[in-house]
């Protein structure tokens, strides 16, 4: 559980107008989350201004932080609050918190992150494939977008 921040201005534009309500806001993202096949059913979405929150319960720890990416991933949501249980364990520990994230500055490309999280630019295919459907090409992540960062196994 914690909350994971977000650049505001950055990310998937799915609120068509700033006066949307934030049920309407909850609504839009759970139907942004499912467009990449998540199943959604035991999670509960609820927006806050700027932030979103979920609650409930997810299958694996891997789904749960595509989820919280996904959902902070958007234009005009700059935190999000996770309250998401796993409730199926994976058999491998998960990262530290502060190595499970990794915001996009300028400049970056996945080669570059995979150095600097992993030590060698040659498994940039570990965060690609951690973020699919998120991400569809691996030269295509911008600023300010979140990524999550598996372990290396």
């Amino acid at each position: 559980m914690g909350l994971i921040s977000f650049i505001k201005n950055a990310g998937a534009k799915i609120f068509k107008s700033e006066e949307k309500r934030e049920e309407a806001k909850a609504g839009l993202i759970v139907e942004h989350i499912k467009k990449f096949g998540f199943d959604v059913s035991k999670v509960n979405v609820t927006v806050d201004d700027e932030k979103v929150i979920l609650t409930g319960s997810v299958d694996t720890q891997s789904n749960k932080n595509k989820i919280i990416v996904t959902a902070g991933n958007v234009e005009g949501i700059s935190a999000v609050e996770d309250h998401l249980i796993v409730t199926v364990p994976e058999p491998v520990a998960p990262p530290a918190p502060e190595k499970q994230f990794y915001t996009v500055r300028k400049g970056d490309y996945l080669s570059k992150i995979a150095k600097e999280v992993y030590g060698d630019a040659k498994k940039y295919n570990i965060i690609f494939e951690a973020n699919k459907p998120m991400l569809t090409d691996p030269d295509l992540i911008y600023p300010g977008q979140v990524l999550v960062i598996p372990p290396v196994k």
